[in-house]
Parts: C-alpha cells; structure tokens; sequence
C-alpha cells in the first residue's frame, strides 16, 4: 500500500526536522516547504492527501498559502498549526477551507489524530469527486439533478458504498429515480453488468423461471435451457425493483442467493453458483410488510445491509426549476422544437405543486408542455396542474397535523423566496418581510442551504429578482 503523501508547511527548520521524523515513524511520506512560494511549488509537481501549515508563514498568511494550494488541490484536507490561539483566527481559518485547527506546542498524538481524520475526509471527498465525474462523462451527468441538500447527501451515500460489495435498499416513492440510483451505483463500481427487474411486473407463475432460469424439460413448454437474471447478472449488479411483491416461496429461494451465493435453476438438481451485487428498491413499508406476515423479516435483514433513502420531489423543491429547465431541453431537442422557458408565474405553479408522481411526473408535465406550448415561454395554462392531485389525496389519507401542515407550507415558502432571491438572504428577508437573522434562523430550521439556491440561479442564468 503506498504510504499517504504530507506537505509540512513552517518557517522553522527545527520544528520541520521534528515534524519529518515523526510523521516518517508513523509511516507518511513526509514533504518539507519552509515557506509558501515553496509550498505551492511542491503542490504543483505533486499530489498530497494531506497539508500541516502554519497560520504565521514569514512575511505570507497562511491563510493565503491555504487558499493558493486548495486552487491546486481543491480537496486537499489542510491542518492549521499556530502559536497565536484565538477563536477568531480559528474560526476564519475552517470559514475558508481549514479540516483541522492545532495550537503550538501540540501533542504527537493529537497530530497523528488529526492527520488520520484528515485523511479519511480527504478520501470521501475524492471518491464524491470521482463518482461526479464518472456520472458525467458515463451516465451524462444531466440526468441526476442534486442541487439539494438532500440529493448531494444521497450521491455522497453512494460514493461512499459504490465501490463495496454490499447490499443496498433503495427506499422512495415511485418517480423518485431509484433505478437511476442504481445505475449510478453500479457505474461508480468495477462490476461488468447492470441487470434490472421489477418483481411486481412478472406473473409470480413466469417470475421464478425469469429469476432463475430452468432446464429443458423442466415444465411443459420447456423445450430448451434457459439462462435466468441471475445468471445474466454473474460478476455484475443486479437490481430487483418493488422487492414488497416477491410472493413468500420466492422470499425463501432469494434469501437462499443472498446467503450461499448459489441458487437451483427450475427443475436443475445441481446448484449454480454466481457472484453478483444485489440492489434491491421498495416504496413500500418493509417494516408494516413483516408485520402483516408478507415480507419475511430475515430476507428483510438480508437486503437492508446500507438503505438509502430517496426524497420526494416536494421535499427538494430546490432542484424543481433546474429538473424542469433540464427536461425542457430534452424535449427541445426530440420534437425540433425551441422553447426558450418558463413564465414566472408558471415556475411559480410548479414549485407550488405536490407532485405525487415526484420527478417522472414533472418530466411527463414538461414533455405535455413542450407538445402544446404555441409560444417562446410556458405559460401556467399549458401545465394544466388541477387540483386533483390533491383531492385524490386528501380522500385516500387523513388530513396531516396543523403543526406539520404549517411546517411543510413555511418550508415551501422559504424555497420559494429564496429561488426568487437567487439565493440572496438580504433580498429573501425583503421580499418576505422579515428582519435578515429572523430568516437565517428559519433556513436553519429547515436546513436550508442559501448556496444551493445561488447555484441554482447560476445554472439557470436568469436575471434577479
């Protein structure tokens, strides 16, 4: 394993000397800079998984040097060591792009600390780095819109167990891209093929011959061997949807799989063997399932190794004007036709809506409104969003607490004002006549991010408000 590269950055040769010593005991292979030009020299020759700099560098700010390296190495972890403590200089330095905060003198064990934290971080934020990087360039990035706080958390979820072999459960309701996710996570990883079924889809009678293949003769109509999924699947990904549907005598044939990583094809009396990655997804209460005998509790443990869950399109209401601009140029290009945007008052009336339906709903509505749509801009007349979403809903489930309903409304407002305000708090508290700390502790509340919706508003180019 090749030893974690460190870049010690201090204008005392002593304290370098000491510095080099400890950290090559520890096993790093440790680089020296005694002063900043040094510094981003060596950065620029080398790649470090870890810098330790000094807040008081000679005539130059640390902070600068830092700021100089991370334009480098953008996700370098950087350790700030000073003799002149204050809470002000510690909290500037993490504000611009300091990991960790150590006062002079320090304990060897405290460093060491800190450098394996360090470097824990610094892996996470490559891995994210690359999975981005492996979307766009083999999955066209475009068809993941994350500009949420809870989409970024989803993606940094599956950088994180896409290069493992565990089992994941993908949690959501219908629409909300769980096959996407599982593409995603098989592309981050280094298995060969993506196999997908959804389980509710096959006559439970065909589902088992489709599973897992069968032998000629196996059941009238058998004329010839037939290879199953999990077959097909062998060294790859296999992605079971709406795994709730699964009949019980299947249940116990896939749990069989899932333990021996050996299943019987149908009417076979010699097991094969296979090496597969299992993504399953539900949008159903696997925990109300067991509890009502249809789902046993031991696959249940089986497949909920790592569960993701995905949001509802209401609950990341952020990414509303960026998925539908971004749908609306898919279907520019398909129907030749070119659609310049949304009025405001028709992205108005889409981030008002509930969407029940979540993201495949929206691509629908737009693909609806690029058909219809007469003009250069999307008037609200061409969503033809009734109210019979929400009728249909209030019917089928009981009204939610006041507490909850006023929680969710205030939440939307606050999305909407500061999509409006393109993430400016100043123009936001404006806009909703409140004073600017009132509404940074409402963001807060909500955990809202006003950088998400200044990119948002990047993305989209549109003049402000």
């Amino acid at each position: 394993m090749t030893a974690a590269r460190v870049l010690v950055i201090d204008d005392d040769t002593g304290l370098l000397t000491l510095m080099k010593t400890r950290l090559s005991a520890a096993g790093y292979a440790v680089s020296l800079a005694a002063s900043g030009d040094e510094a981003i020299s060596l950065a620029q020759q080398e790649t470090f998984q870890v810098a330790i700099l000094d807040l008081k560098l000679g005539g130059m700010d640390g902070i600068a040097v830092m700021q100089g390296l991370l334009q480098i190495q953008p996700s370098l972890p950087v350790i700030i060591l000073t003799a002149y403590a204050s809470f002000s200089s510690a909290v500037d330095a993490t504000k611009k792009g300091a990991y960790d905060y150590l006062t002079k003198p320090f304990e060897a064990k405290a460093l060491l600390h800190s450098i394996a934290k360090a470097l824990e971080v610094g892996q996470l934020k490559n891995e994210v780095h690359r999975l981005r990087l492996l979307i766009k360039d083999r999955y066209n990035f475009d068809n993941i819109i994350a500009a949420s706080q809870k989409m970024q958390h989803v993606l940094d979820q599956v950088a994180q167990v896409a290069g493992t072999d565990s089992t994941i459960c993908l949690y959501g309701e219908s629409g909300t891209g769980k096959e996407l996710i599982a593409k995603t996570v098989h592309l981050a990883s280094a298995r060969a093929n993506f196999v997908a079924i959804n389980c509710g889809a096959i006559p439970e009678g065909l589902l088992e011959s489709e599973l897992f293949g069968h032998v000629k003769g196996a059941f009238t109509g058998a004329a010839r061997h037939k290879r199953g999924l999990f077959q097909e699947a062998d060294g790859g990904t296999l992605f079971m949807d709406e795994i709730a549907e699964l009949s019980p005598a299947l249940q116990v044939k896939l749990l069989r799989v899932l333990q021996e990583q050996e299943f019987y094809p149908v009417g076979a009396v010699q097991p094969q063997r296979v090496n597969v990655r299992f993504i399953t997804a539900t949008n159903q209460d696997l925990g109300k399932a067991i509890a009502e005998g249809r789902f046993r509790e031991d696959l249940y443990y089986r497949i909920h190794v790592i569960p993701i869950h995905l949001p509802p399109l209401r609950e990341r209401q952020e990414d509303i004007p960026l998925l539908a601009q971004h749908f609306l140029q898919r279907f520019n290009r398909e129907m030749g036709k070119n659609i310049a945007g949304f009025s405001p008052e028709a992205m108005q009336t889409l981030m008002q809506h509930r969407w029940p339906g979540n993201v495949r709903e929206l691509a629908n509505v737009v693909e609806r409104c690029v058909v219809l749509a007469q003009s250069e801009t999307i008037q609200p007349e061409h969503l033809l969003l009734g109210n019979h979403y929400q009728e249909d809903i209030a019917k089928k489930s009981k009204l939610p607490p006041l507490n909850e309903a006023r929680q969710e409304f205030e939440r939307a407002y606050l999305v909407q004002v500061m999509t409006a305000a393109q993430g400016n708090v100043t123009r936001a508290a404006s806009l909703a006549g409140r004073y600017r700390p009132e509404l940074y502790k409402l963001l807060r509340k909500y955990d809202l991010d006003p950088a998400t919706f200044k990119e948002t508003a990047k993305q989209l180019d549109q003049p402000p408000v």
